[in-house]
């Protein structure tokens, strides 16, 4: 690879009297950035941190929306300590922007707040309808409880024996009996049902 860069460890193939003979030379391959841009990966490559060989798509993201020289200069201006969460936040920029050209981070944000809003909509239709339900079965509550507070309590043998002694129960039973009296002769009785 011409591109790799060789750090200088000792190796054990060394002949160097000064190098111990089981140490091991490591090839470190260059950065996702060095490897798109076709460029030797300098030992203090800004972009290697934040870019390895391993994610070059992260790269071509930013690279594609931002350029590189801007997120070189962008990294260089920025403390260590910013330098990840900056380069994540340039990525995801990018990715929106690939995205949505004309509205890019803000278009995804619009459209998460109008789900948002959508939702609390939502959810106060589904709290009023709630509470509208629980109104009306306190109210049906409200109503059995009236309704047993102004018929007394009675046993239930008051109860069947109020229902004897009602006019329409009695007539009913007078007619049936009546019924039975006219129908019924003792020959009747005897007779075959099937001759």
């Amino acid at each position: 690879m011409e591109n790799d860069t060789i750090r200088n460890t000792p190796s054990k193939f060394s002949h160097s009297s000064s190098l111990p003979p089981l140490a091991s030379q490591i090839v470190m391959s260059p950065c996702a950035a060095c490897k798109i841009l076709r460029r030797r990966c300098a030992e203090k490559c800004v972009l290697a941190p934040y870019f390895p060989p391993t994610e070059p798509a992260k790269f071509t993201t930013a690279h594609r929306v931002f350029g590189a020289s801007n997120i070189i200069k962008f990294l260089q201006e920025l403390p260590e300590s910013q330098r990840a969460d900056a380069v994540s936040s340039m990525v995801y920029e990018a990715s929106a922007r690939i995205r949505d050209p004309v509205y890019g981070c803000a278009g995804a944000i619009c459209h998460l707040q109008n789900q948002v809003n959508e939702l609390q909509a939502q959810l106060a239709k589904s709290q009023v309808e709630l509470m509208n339900m629980q109104l009306q079965q306190s109210n049906l509550l409200a109503m059995i409880c009236m309704e047993m507070n102004e018929t007394p309590q009675e046993s239930p043998q008051q109860s069947i024996d109020n229902f004897i002694s009602s006019p329409t129960y009695s007539s009913d039973y007078q007619n049936n009996l009546n019924f039975f009296e006219d129908n019924t002769s003792p020959n009747s009785l005897w007779e075959p049902l099937w001759t």
